[in-house]
């Protein structure tokens, strides 16, 4: 693609970066057959390729986005499927983000998306706030009706039907290794997840524990940025990523780390693109070391290799892959062959590479779409008569979760029971 930056504009890092990916793109037209909003709703402007001819124009031209454009960026959910398809290596990611951070800076939306954004970004990366959110929630469930905003009834209906108590495990603290230490490696505890599902990281640290790894929970660690940074609120993104980043360089600095494990995929795609989001930083080669030692929870389990499995029960399990997963982090055999080993059969879904609407807070911005993904891959999952589905995303988890009647586990549940850790409280219920 051709572009027309003058050389004022691309001294901007990002325009620069952005002026790269543009010109890599050749008009193939190869993403539209795996974009979920262009699946849903057939409009060209509502695909990689359409978007991408968007913020070209947007950004070149240094103009104030209309709504039409706003409207169609929104849509995009960052599943990163494009990226996976695209013959030429377009890291759309990078564009895409780029674009949402020009948006917040030069846009002035509604009052109501104003309102509800600022509201999500203080609530949903803070797990004491979103919490006593969900509760309050609950409680307003009964007069869903009475609410006249889609999105804030998306939000009344996230709240689980019970809401977990703090775990312990989440504190700052050192879990030792069960015999020899194999790995000493920090847990990045997440931060909706501790209010949506504490089941999780207590999991996780009984797995690595088992399999030899000290497990540390740093003091100061918290929400990776994830949300807000895919709202274009950059500032605050980076703050949380500074924070995490200085608190995993404490440790690195101490008794050092194998690994930064990472069991929320959403998180994991960003923290393993701290690197260039700080390329410009005070914080940039401690940036990047921590991106190098970012791992999903499977890449470590991997490495370090299951011990003889046989506790848990040889169920049928409909792996749902979730796009930050499979797209952003590439890792697609990597959970499917340790559930494997572990004794379970594993089923994946018709057109597995497809999100299934819950992509961070675009459930709660986007709820029509979101729905109607949610329904596609239901449909796919329980085509499969899987009697549990596993994922590796709290986001998916709970979208799934709200539309089957089917147990949905994260895989490390699964694979701690497998190894002589407890049946998943989710299975409770199973006969």
């Amino acid at each position: 693609m051709q572009t027309n930056f003058t050389a004022e504009q691309l001294a901007d890092p990002g325009t620069a970066r952005a002026n790269e990916i543009l010109r890599s793109c050749v008009h193939c037209g190869f993403c539209t057959a795996t974009c979920p909003t262009y699946k849903v709703l057939g409009d060209e402007l509502d695909s990689p390729r359409g978007r991408i001819y968007l913020i070209k124009d947007m950004l070149e031209n240094g103009k104030v986005p209309d709504a039409k454009t706003v409207g169609h960026i929104d849509r995009c959910l960052s599943c990163l499927s494009c990226m996976t398809t695209c013959p030429s290596g377009v890291h759309y990611m990078h564009l895409v983000d780029h674009a949402r951070e020009y948006i917040e800076k030069t846009y002035r939306r509604p009052l109501g998306e104003r309102a509800l954004r600022w509201l999500l970004a203080r609530i949903l990366p803070y797990p004491g706030r979103f919490r006593l959110t969900l509760m309050g929630a609950k409680l307003a469930r009964p007069f869903r009706r009475l609410v006249p905003d889609a999105r804030l009834r998306a939000m009344l209906d996230m709240a689980p039907r019970d809401i977990p108590p703090p775990s312990l495990n989440d504190r700052p603290q050192v879990f030792a290794a069960e015999g020899p230490r194999r790995k000493r490696v920090a847990l990045l505890i997440g931060c909706a997840q501790r209010a949506l599902n504490t089941d999780i990281n207590d999991a996780t640290i009984r797995l690595l524990r088992r399999h030899g790894c000290e497990v540390v929970i740093p003091r100061g660690i918290g929400c990776c940025g994830a949300l807000t940074h895919h709202m274009g609120k950059t500032v605050e993104s980076h703050a949380m990523a500074a924070a995490n980043i200085r608190a995993l360089m404490s440790e690195v600095a101490g008794e050092g780390l194998d690994a930064v494990v990472i069991n929320t995929s959403g998180c994991g795609t960003t923290v393993k693109d701290y690197g260039h989001m700080f390329a410009h930083d005070p914080l940039a080669e401690d940036a990047a070391r921590v991106a190098a030692l970012a791992k999903d929870i499977t890449e470590v389990m991997a490495d370090l290799g299951l011990r003889e499995p046989g506790y848990a029960e040889p169920l049928r399990v409909g792996y749902h892959a979730a796009c930050s997963l499979q797209h952003g982090q590439q890792i697609r055999a990597t959970p499917k062959e340790l559930l494997a080993a572990a004794g379970f059969t594993v089923l994946e879904p018709k057109d597995a590479h497809i999100c299934c609407g819950s992509a961070g807070t675009y459930n709660l911005m986007q709820p029509a779409i979101s729905a109607e993904l949610k329904r596609r891959k239901v449909e796919t999952l329980e085509a499969l008569t899987p009697q549990v589905i596993s994922a590796g995303n709290i986001g998916c988890m709970m979208q799934i979760g709200s539309g089957t009647g089917v147990p949905v586990v994260h895989t490390v549940e699964l694979l701690d029971w497998a190894t002589g850790g407890p049946r998943p409280p989710a299975l409770a219920a199973m006969v």
